[in-house]
Formats: structure tokens, sequence, C-alpha cells
């Protein structure tokens, strides 16, 4: 931003002396010096040419943040998608532990009534099964998230090395 302000300065000083030059040329009846329009034409020419390069590195500048809040939009998008999964396969687990310990309420209530169905039997080995099926997806879920922030680092180091 300093830089946009001396070239405002800059700027300025330049139409000062423009304007001075012009009064000058109003009181004075003489032809004007070509050397001082040569200078004067230089100057424009040298502060167009600073113009344009501030130009272009604010675009550079602007083209680098466009492409980083890209980058960022898409790594939070990536990140959401991780988090929803993640908030599914916990959602998972909970009814199948919610399940398991049914279950096993109804094994300990057939075991003090020393009647154990076998039905009983299959539904809490079903419930443990499906609640470490449950485990299983939320730890892949969170390796799938560890291998996601690990993929852009080894790139980046097999594009360095």
């Amino acid at each position: 931003m300093s830089t946009i302000s001396d070239l405002e300065q800059r700027l300025g000083r330049a139409l000062d002396r423009i304007a001075r030059n012009a009064a000058k040329l109003g009181a004075v009846t003489s032809p004007p010096d070509p050397a001082e329009i040569e200078t004067l034409r230089s100057q424009l020419e040298a502060e167009r040419a600073k113009n344009a390069h501030i130009s272009e590195r604010v675009n550079a500048v602007r083209q680098r943040q466009e492409s980083s809040f890209a980058t960022l939009e898409r790594r939070l998008a990536r990140m959401t998608e991780q988090l929803d999964l993640q908030s599914l396969e916990m959602l998972r687990l909970k009814k199948a532990n919610t399940k398991l310990i049914e279950a096993n309420r109804q094994l300990r209530e057939g075991t003090e009534a020393k009647v154990i169905e076998p039905s009983t039997i299959n539904r809490a080995m079903a419930a443990e099964l499906e609640a470490l099926r449950a485990e299983r997806a939320v730890e892949r879920a969170e390796m799938e998230d560890v291998l996601g922030e690990l993929k852009p680092i080894v790139a980046a180091g097999e594009a360095n090395g």
C-alpha cells in the first residue's frame, strides 16, 4: 500500500510541476524550451513506467491471493466432507454401542434368571460385531483424514526432491 501512496505523491508532484510550467507558458509568449519539454516528457514516461510496474505487482499479488483463496476453499470443502463422514461414522458407532448395551442387559437378565435364550446370544453377538465394524469405520475415517493431510506434504517433498 505504501507504494501506491508513493506513486500518488509522485504523480501529485508531477502534476504540480506541469501546472507551474503551464502557468509559465501562459505568462511567457516565447516558444517553450525543447530541452524542458523533453525533460518533462521523459519524467512523464518514467512515471508511466513506474505506474505500469506497480500495476503489474498489484495484479501479481491479487492473483496469488485468489489462488490461495481457491486452495483454502478446496481444503475447507475436503475437511467439511471428512467431518461429515466422521460424524456419520460416530453416529453409527453410537447406535451400535446402544444395541450392544441392550443386548448385554438382556444377557445379564437371562443369566440372573438362569434362562438364556439362543436368540439373545445371537443378538448380543450381532450387536458386538456391529460395534466393532462401526469402530473400525471410525478409525478408517480418521486414517483417511491423516492421509489426506499427508498427501500434499509428500507431493511437495517429491516435487522438491
